[in-house]
């Protein structure tokens, strides 16, 4: 972040030192650059839902998209789930054999057909709420306005010519975003206890979160580890996730007796 702000410092005094020109600055790239640095800062929610409908948007075409048995698998588990908060959710189905699946600020959520063979009815619940969960809790949100913040430094290295064309297209950005965010690892535990709560309250085995996270656990550490989402791969405490949710399953059903 100060490393961004500090190339829009230099872009604005040089601009005001009339230097520009001599180091063959693009003073639109810049503009363009600074503008979005400062809406990334400031960016509201409503903001955020249009950068997320357009990204999402830009994803849905450049992915194969199910009419078939795993759309409609989708949406019976999904069928009472219409709205979380004020946000109405919408699903679809990406045909590939990766593992992922991600949910925006806009309501949409895409899971992999990879994701789907992988998991039980149980299981996929649990992940597609742990996912509703990094939107809930505004991670989503942040990850977002880095990307958005990392699209204006790109646009500064682009202006002084030194590294070619680069591209503008923001709408790839933050798709990438939202398909490759990593969180810490408070944000993913209190994903993970909305994933539980969330399949919990549509009456899924309270395993399911337990079950999801060994599952991929031991898929990442095997020779299809390449299959497994980049998001889930590269967390190194997986296993205390699975066991706080173990723990978790077993004092709610304790509960229930």
């Amino acid at each position: 972040m100060k490393r961004i702000l500090t190339l829009l410092a230099a872009a604005w005094l040089f601009a005001g030192c009339g230097l520009l020109t001599a180091i063959n600055w693009d003073g639109e790239r810049i503009a363009s650059a600074t503008g979005k640095a400062v809406t990334a800062m400031a960016i509201s929610d409503e903001q955020i839902v249009e950068l997320c409908r357009q990204s999402v948007a830009q994803l849905d075409q450049q992915n194969t998209i199910d009419n078939g048995a795993y759309i409609t698998r989708l949406r019976r588990l999904m069928s009472k789930v219409g709205k979380v908060g004020d946000m109405t959710l919408n699903y679809k189905v990406y045909r590939t054999e990766e593992v992922n699946a991600f949910a925006s600020g806009d309501g949409s959520v895409r899971v992999y057909s990879g994701l789907m063979d992988l998991m039980t009815d149980d299981e996929l619940v649990a992940v597609i709420g742990h996912e509703i969960g990094h939107v809930v809790h505004q991670d989503s949100k942040n990850a977002l306005k880095k990307a958005y913040m990392a699209s204006a430094a790109s646009d500064l290295v682009g202006a002084a010519g030194s590294v070619g064309a680069v591209t503008q297209a923001v709408a790839g950005n933050i798709g990438q975003a939202l398909v490759n965010a990593q969180f810490s690892q408070k944000q993913e535990y209190k994903a993970d206890e909305f994933g539980f709560e969330f399949a919990v309250a549509q009456g899924y085995n309270p395993y399911g979160m337990y079950n999801s996270l060994m599952k991929l656990t031991q898929l990442a550490e095997s020779s299809q580890a390449s299959s497994v989402a980049q998001m889930f791969s590269s967390h190194p405490d997986n296993l205390k996730r699975a066991e706080r949710m173990k723990v978790k399953a077993e004092n709610y059903l304790k509960k229930q007796q």
